[in-house]
Formats: structure tokens, sequence, C-alpha cells
């Protein structure tokens, strides 16, 4: 199965180290995401939201998990997927790079096959909304 790949890229006019605040803090992801409930299942190093980190994000009935894997501040910060979505070897890079005058371009990369034959392409349809309007809404925030 063919890997998929997401890019997605939009500005803020807020700083690095603000969008890192709520990037990396997974307990502030229910305010400003689309989820019900956001946090911890268990700490990483730095502690808590380092790497090793489980985070835990609630949406009606769907939960999904996943696990820090770079936890650069305030530049890089990627995740694997536990569970949640139909997908293998999720892998989710975030950089945060300072604009020249001020602000922040936040840049979001997203890896992975599909559990099924044909299931990629449908599956990074669904991703690709969803991470967009993730993205605008960190942004915003």
């Amino acid at each position: 199965m063919a890997e998929q790949h997401i890019d997605i890229t939009c500005h803020s006019p807020s700083g690095p180290e603000r969008i890192w605040a709520l990037l990396s803090d997974a307990s502030t992801w229910s305010n400003w995401a689309p989820f019900d409930d956001s946090g911890l299942e268990s700490p990483g190093s730095p502690a808590p939201d380092g790497v090793g980190a489980v985070r835990v994000f609630r949406r009606g009935r769907k939960v999904t998990r996943e696990r820090v894997i770079v936890f650069d501040e305030p530049r890089h910060f990627a995740y694997e997927l536990l569970h949640g979505i139909p997908a293998r070897d999720y892998r989710a890079d975030v950089t945060l790079e300072p604009l020249p005058g001020g602000g922040t371009a936040i840049r979001w990369r997203s890896r992975f096959r599909g559990r099924l034959p044909g299931q990629g392409p449908v599956v990074r349809l669904l991703l690709r909304r969803f991470i967009e309007d993730l993205v605008q809404r960190l942004a915003r925030y």
C-alpha cells in the first residue's frame, strides 16, 4: 500500500512561542481544536508533554491516541498515531518558523499508509480537510 502524504502551511500573526504553547500542551486542544476533551494519558520528558507523552483527544465517542516523538521547543513537534483513524505508520511533523516582521509559519506534514488496500487516498482526503481546519484554528487562536 502506497504511503500517503499531507503537507499544509498556514501563517499566524502570533509568535512561535505562543503557537508552541498551544500545540505542545494537550490540555489546551479542547479550547481551540474541534475536540470535546483533550489531555494526557501518560507524561513524557520534559514533563509533562515531551517525548514519550501519550495524548488523548475525544470528539463524541471517537477517541484518538498519539505518542509524542519529537519535542524541540519552540520549533519542531512530532507524534505517531497509536489509535483513532484507519491508518498504519502515521506520523506527523509540525514545524514553526518565525516570519520576517512577526508571526509564524505553521507547517503540518503527515504521512501514513491505509489499513486496507485502496483506503489510503480516501483517508488522505478526509484527514487533509481535518488538518487544514486544525491548522487554521491554531493560527487564529
